[in-house]
């Protein structure tokens, strides 16, 4: 559309940037949207998110039927693995979701545009102006003019500089998660969430499965009781945890790969046939045109913003990913609406300090709040409860009762400053108790407050009783 001006351009259709286009167009703006990728929702919706919890859960379900079924007196022949329809069914799941999102672009009236985006400087009369530049037209960019420009373009998997990915033998998530055959050795470069549960969904399937991890502990930013309960219970399932170790080189030959461990003065050869290398992710701003028009990075690569999301370039701003914050979707969701909103002059805000964790595993671990280590850390009085899954009647009956919530709160007023969940369903339980801290919500007001039974959720409320001592169950 040559010539149209829009109210706001967003570059990346991510969770992020679908998200603020929608919100935007719902507050009457006219949006544009560019999108390199033939199918909206970024990294998450493609690649990340929605592809691996299709896997962990159908890979969970392998698990149960080879595993646990007959407990339950049902009886099996010989069980096989499908792996083509398990990952066409994901691939199902990712397209639903992906038209999806296109249909909501075609209600809200927002204007897609297929290709890369770059900043392209500011007009006289002071609108942006972004270039995209299609793989069939790449000589000649299609210039879009917007009065403001949100950049979402997300990240992207970081590399080890002596074992670079190949996309066959060392892999990122992406290849990780279209696997043409249960590998038989996956070894696993990084002890954060995706290399978790990616392990984990080969694990079940089969693969003999080994992460290495150069700190004593894995996932450092989540309270220690429970990173170590998940640990014991994945061990039990057979994934090899190589702690306070590091990969320090590797020689690939005909498919395989043979990589050396440190672990402290000891070193060790162990050969695989697929490398997950997942020791983080770095912003998305190659060939985005940030130096050319002035916008600022911190000293991590990461976009420069303000409290309103503002870049150091007047009508550029930035979410997600690009900026400093935890790298998860639902984050990016709700900067993406509350920029754009913003922007519209309404007061909105990010309560970044209720902002839920969840790890995908199996048993699931979701958090939020504050750590005991970090109330430790900070000279603050709390008192803690807590109540295993073991003492939970409907954990008892779904067969699942490794795990426990232990709930942190102040020891003079009651109030709720961490809740940290290892167990089933923990991504779903979460919510309870960031709706409690949202509305500053005390212990006292967990205990009094109806919980059915029997549900999983009782166990919070147990914890909850167990920090004024007097659980019942527990």
């Amino acid at each position: 559309m040559p010539g149209d001006i829009f109210d706001l351009i967003v570059i990346g259709a991510g969770p992020g940037g679908y998200v603020a286009a929608i919100r935007a167009a719902q507050l009457g703006m006219k949006v544009a949207v560019v999108e390199k990728r033939a199918c909206l929702g970024g990294v998450c919706l493609n690649e990340g998110c929605i592809p691996s919890k299709a896997l962990l859960d159908s890979s969970e379900l392998f698990a149960l039927a080879r595993d646990r079924f007959a407990g339950h007196g049902i009886a099996l022949g010989a069980l096989e693995l499908d792996l083509v329809k398990m990952m066409s069914r994901k691939d199902d799941v990712v397209r639903k979701l992906t038209d999806g999102i296109a249909f909501l672009f075609k209600k809200n009236r927002i204007n897609r545009f297929s290709g890369t985006g770059k900043l392209a400087g500011q007009r006289a009369d002071g609108l942006q102006v972004v270039a995209v530049t299609t793989a069939d037209n790449p000589a000649i960019p299609q210039l879009l003019n917007g009065n403001k420009v949100l950049l979402a373009t997300g990240s992207q998997p970081v590399g080890l500089p002596f074992l670079p990915f190949d996309g066959t033998t060392v892999v990122s998530s992406r290849e990780a998660l279209a696997f043409t055959a249960v590998p038989e050795h996956l070894l696993v470069v990084g002890g954060g969430c995706i290399g978790l549960e990616l392990g984990s969904v080969w694990n079940r399937l089969g693969a003999k499965v080994t992460v290495v991890e150069t700190l004593p502990w894995l996932l450092p930013n989540t309270d220690r009781q429970l990173a170590d309960a998940l640990v014991r219970s994945l061990r039990k399932q057979g994934v090899n945890f190589l702690l306070q170790s590091g990969v320090t080189g590797a020689e690939l030959r005909s498919g395989t790969a043979q990589v050396t461990v440190q672990t402290g003065e000891k070193r060790e050869k162990i050969t695989c046939d697929k490398v997950l290398v997942a020791v983080g992710r770095k912003p998305l701003t190659v060939n985005l045109g940030l130096a050319e028009v002035g916008v600022e990075l911190d000293g991590k690569g990461r976009v420069k913003v303000d409290a309103n999301y503002l870049t150091t370039v007047p009508n550029i701003y930035a979410i997600g990913d690009l900026i400093p914050g935890p790298l998860l979707a639902h984050r990016a969701m709700e900067e993406g609406g509350v920029c754009v909103e913003r922007i519209a002059g309404q007061a909105s805000r990010v309560e970044y300090e209720y902002l839920p964790g969840v790890v995908y595993t199996w048993p699931e671990l979701a958090f939020v709040g504050n750590t005991e280590e970090e109330l430790r850390a900070g000279d603050i009085p709390y008192a803690a409860g807590r109540s295993p899954f073991s003492a939970n009647g409907r954990a008892r009956c779904i067969d699942e009762i490794d795990g426990f919530v232990k709930i942190l709160a102040h020891k003079e007023t009651g109030v709720v400053l961490g809740i940290h969940i290892v167990g089933p369903r923990a991504s779903e339980m979460i919510a309870e108790a960031v709706t409690v801290m949202t509305y500053g919500g005390s212990v006292q007001d967990i205990a009094l407050t109806f919980h059915a039974h029997p549900t999983l959720s009782e166990a919070v409320r147990e914890a909850a009783l167990d920090l004024e001592k007097r659980s019942i169950h527990a």
